[in-house]
């Protein structure tokens, strides 16, 4: 109900200041599209201009030239089909693009099936598995025998399940996925059973997450899909572990890159506005427990995301500890997504919109000299579609953002296994050296080992119950 409320209210204010975003968004839209710096070595552009589109419509795959990014080009028809809006719908807002992607109800045939997973230090973090219809009355068993795809989605870290990640979920069953949703400690329903919170860039719980799927789910290959800030968890899980995350592919939608000044500025007065009071909020119902831990009253009479950030886990609203503390500057040192984002050595897909208006201004918030030198990342850039939006007037079953992911997910495994295809023929037919090829590797500890180290079994008690 209250989805519904918000959502009207922000509607009825968009339609009575559309004619006035319209009128200045015609004449400021030339400063949308971005810059194209010289650079010794070029990118991959895939400009798609259909009959009827402007330049305004234009599609781009913004890489580094490689074996791979020639064959996602190749396959993924969605890399080349530009989003399809006419100038007089709705769609062409970023806001309204951006609301329908959040707080839209919809009536999905998706339910979840919740399985609790006590970590090393007695938190709980919770994985909710998608299923269909009826089969959600039956308690899920996990199969070790089941060679389906695992599609693990991490959601912004605000916990709002969202219309976009329904809309993943549905999608990700019909093309054979098991999609399961990585809920922080405290967030969407989840006890918060120690006095700790998680860190905006901290990837110990995630670790351990992932894990535990690959213990149940062995034979399956694992992929991850995030949405808006929680792609800074994301990339700090790949950066951390490397070659080492039992993940085959990622894909973030509408991440943001430079977390720290976002954090500093904030988004757009009315979407800062509602982030914080959706995080007073949640945290409100631990308000006494976390007392122990933090100045509450600082905490809830925060006027901005960073207030509310520094009071949480700096040294400012810190009672009695010394975990975590330090200043803001130090805070980010441990916890900005792209720490060690040269560690990543699997493919990344980020795909974003140049009118974003939660990210910000794509000159000041996309790093593109990331895209153009490392091989392992692909911006696919579109004109429009707000901020995990991406919906298009000729709309089917799936979004078009998910379509993407789903057409990179399989390409980049057709192409990996075509790649140890041609190394095991090389191999028999006695050749060495056969060239460099794309960097991937599956090996099976962590690069950085502060909890993975101990045994598995000594890290979850499986024969106790932690599921309901």
């Amino acid at each position: 109900m209250l989805e519904w409320i918000g959502a009207a209210c922000f509607m009825v204010l968009m339609a009575i200041l559309w004619p006035v975003v319209k009128c200045f968004g015609a004449e400021s839209h030339s400063t949308l599209l971005l810059p194209r710096r010289e650079s010794k070595r070029p990118a991959e552009r895939c400009d798609s201009k259909l009959e009827g589109q402007g330049e305004s419509d234009a599609l781009a795959l913004i890489c580094k030239p490689s074996a791979l990014a020639n064959y996602l080009l190749k396959h993924c028809m969605s890399f080349c089909k530009s989003l399809s809006i006419p100038k007089w719908n709705w769609r062409m807002s970023s806001s309204l693009q951006t609301v329908f992607g959040a707080l839209w109800p919809f009536d999905c045939p998706v339910h979840f099936i919740r399985d609790h997973l006590q970590l090393s230090d007695d938190g709980l973090v919770a994985l909710d598995w998608a299923v269909v219809g009826a089969a959600h009355y039956k308690r899920r068993r996990t199969s070790s025998n089941s060679t389906s795809p695992v599609l693990l989605i991490i959601p912004n870290p605000f916990g709002k399940i969202t219309r976009n990640v329904l809309k993943l979920c549905e999608a990700a069953l019909s093309h054979g996925y098991l999609p399961v949703i990585f809920n922080r400690r405290s967030q969407n329903g989840t006890p918060l059973c120690t006095v700790k919170l998680q860190q905006f860039g901290d990837p110990t719980d995630l670790r351990e997450a992932v894990r535990y799927i690959r213990y149940r789910q062995p034979a399956g290959q694992i992929y991850t899909v995030s949405e808006s800030t929680g792609s800074g968890l994301l990339l700090s899980y790949l950066g951390e572990c490397g070659s080492s995350s039992y993940v085959t592919a990622a894909a973030c939608l509408s991440p943001v890159f430079r977390c720290q000044s976002w954090f500093e500025s904030g988004p757009t007065w009315p979407f800062h506005w509602a982030l914080v009071l959706y995080q007073k909020i949640c945290l409100s119902r631990y308000k006494t427990v976390l007392g122990e831990l933090v100045h509450t009253d600082s905490l809830f009479s925060s006027c901005s995301l960073k207030a509310m950030e520094e009071a949480l886990f700096c040294h400012s609203g810190l009672k009695g500890t010394t975990e975590g503390a330090g200043s803001w500057e130090a805070y980010w040192e441990h916890n900005d997504p792209l720490r060690d984002i040269d560690e990543v050595a699997i493919p990344v897909l980020c795909v974003c919109s140049q009118d974003d208006p939660i990210r910000g201004e794509p000159q000041a918030t996309l790093p593109l000299e990331l895209f153009e030198s490392n091989p392992h990342f692909f911006l696919l850039l579109t004109a429009h579609g707000g901020h995990c939006g991406f919906s298009t007037s000729d709309e089917g079953p799936i979004v078009w953002s998910h379509q993407g992911v789903l057409e990179f997910f399989r390409a980049t495994t057709d192409f990996f296994a075509a790649e140890e295809r041609a190394k095991l023929v090389a191999r028999r037919r006695g050749l060495s050296g056969a060239g460099k090829t794309f960097r991937h590797r599956s090996v099976s500890t962590c690069k950085r080992l502060p909890v993975c180290s101990h045994n598995i079994h000594a890290i979850y008690n499986w024969q106790r119950s932690y599921t309901r």
